[in-house]
C-alpha cells in the first residue's frame, strides 16, 4: 500500500476519534481545511462516503464505521509497540559483546561495568579478553577496546582511559647480579621475559623512544608468557627483565621488589579507546555503555 494511503487512513482514524476537524488537525499538526481536503480525496479514491459533516460535528457513516473497526486493531498494535519502544528507551536492554586486552579489561572495563550492570539489570555484557587484535565485524562483536594507535580508520573511536606508559623493570637481585642496561640495545645481553602475542603467535618487540628516536628491540630469555600478571610474577621471582604497563609494576616498585630500568626511554603514549564500526547504528543500551566508559579527565 502506498505510504500516502497509510497516512490518510491514520488521519481518518484521528478525525473519527475526535469527531472534529479542528481537534483532529491540531493532533496531526495540519490545518482543518487541509485535513478536510485529504478526507474528501480519500473518499473519492474509495468511492464511499466515510464521514458525515455537520456544522457542529463530524461523524462516521456506516462505511466509515466499518473502516474504523478494521483499522482499530492495527492502530492499537502500533500504539502498543510504540509504547514498548518508549519503555525500551527508559529501561534499556540487550546483549553487548566486547573484545579487549586483558589489561584494559582489568583496569578500565570491569571497574566501570560492575556499576553499570547494577544500574541496568536488563543489559547483558560479554567480554572476551585477549592480547591480539580482532576483526570485530567478522567476529560479530559490538565493539573492541585497543590502544589509539591500533585503530582502523573506518571505526568510531571513543577514548576511555588516560595516557599509558610501558616500563622495563627487574628485581633488585637480578640487577645486582647482571647489571643495569644503559640503552635499549643493552637488553640483548640480558635475560628478558618475553610475551607471546595470541593473534600473530609472534613475540612482542619492546618499543622505546627518546628525543624523537624510536627503538624496537627483540629480546631473549628463558621465559615466554602470554599474560601480564604472569610476566610480573616472573620478574618478581628474578627471572629477568620485564616490559609491562606501569600500573602492573608500580606497587612492586614502591615496595622495593622491582626497579625501573631505562625510564627516560619510556614516555607516555595514547591510551585505550573503545571503537565500533561507523556504519553501525548504536542501540540505546550500547550508547549508555559508551557514555559510562568515556574518559573524562579530572
Amino acid at each position: 500500500m502506498p505510504r500516502q494511503n497509510l497516512a490518510d487512513l491514520e488521519a481518518f482514524a484521528v478525525v473519527a476519534q475526535e469527531g472534529s476537524f479542528t481537534r483532529a488537525a491540531a493532533r496531526l499538526g495540519v490545518s482543518p481545511s487541509a485535513l478536510s481536503h485529504r478526507m474528501r480525496k480519500l473518499e473519492a479514491r474509495l468511492g464511499l462516503r466515510l464521514l458525515a459533516r455537520t456544522t457542529r460535528r463530524v461523524a462516521t457513516t456506516e462505511a466509515g464505521e466499518r473502516l474504523l473497526d478494521a483499522l482499530r486493531p492495527a492502530i492499537e498494535t502500533i500504539d502498543r509497540q510504540l509504547a514498548e519502544l518508549s519503555e525500551l528507551r527508559e529501561r534499556p536492554s540487550g546483549n553487548i559483546r566486547i573484545t579487549a586486552s586483558d589489561h584494559a579489561t582489568r583496569t578500565l572495563l570491569w571497574p566501570a561495568i560492575d556499576d553499570f550492570l547494577k544500574r541496568y539489570p536488563d543489559i547483558k555484557i560479554e567480554i572476551n579478553a585477549e592480547s591480539g587484535l580482532t576483526d570485530i565485524v567478522a567476529e560479530r562483536y559490538d565493539a573492541g577496546v585497543r590502544l589509539g594507535e591500533q585503530l582502523a580508520k573506518d571505526m568510531i573511536a571513543v577514548r576511555i582511559g588516560p595516557p599509558l606508559r610501558m616500563v622495563a623493570v627487574a628485581a633488585p637481585a637480578y640487577i645486582e647480579a647482571s647489571g643495569t642496561p644503559q640503552t635499549p640495545h643493552d637488553l640483548t645481553h640480558h635475560r628478558c621475559i618475553n610475551m607471546r602475542m595470541s593473534s600473530s603467535g609472534g613475540l612482542y618487540a619492546w618499543e622505546f623512544e627518546k628525543d624523537g628516536q624510536a627503538v624496537n628491540v627483540r629480546v631473549e630469555g628463558q621465559v615466554i608468557l602470554n599474560r601480564g600478571h604472569l610476566i610480573l610474577e616472573a620478574a618478581l621471582a628474578g627471572h629477568g627483565i620485564a616490559f609491562l604497563m606501569d600500573d602492573y609494576v608500580v606497587q612492586g616498585v614502591e615496595k622495593g621488589q622491582l626497579l625501573y630500568i631505562l625510564e627516560d626511554w619510556c614516555p607516555p603514549f595514547d591510551g585505550y579507546h573503545l571503537y565500533y564500526p561507523s556504519r553501525r547504528q548504536p542501540t540505546p543500551a550500547f550508547s549508555l555503555l559508551v557514555e559510562a566508559l568515556r574518559y573524562r579527565p579530572a
